[in-house]
């Protein structure tokens, strides 16, 4: 399997910190060694062409915004790039 890169986006809130530590979680969980970038800087978010935050993407494909996703949505979205 490739290098897998995990970005998530976000301004710093609440929401966005638990989609971060639940990238951290279902990782762990999958036994998955990812590069996982938390991502708060406006200018790179607006680059990215996220529309929602917190948003999650994987290998640059955004998979989620505007949405906290639980661990096991994480490891949903992380299942399909296997």
């Amino acid at each position: 399997m490739e290098n897998l890169t995990i970005k998530v986006y976000g301004s710093g809130c609440k929401g966005c910190q638990t989609l971060h530590q639940n990238v951290i979680d279902a990782l762990a969980e999958m036994n998955i060694a990812a590069d996982v970038q938390y991502i708060t800087d406006i200018q790179k978010i607006m680059e990215s062409g996220v529309m929602g935050l917190p948003a999650l993407a994987v290998n640059d494909k955004i998979v989620s915004a505007g949405k906290v996703l639980s661990v096991a949505e994480v490891k949903n979205y992380l299942g399909q790039e296997k």
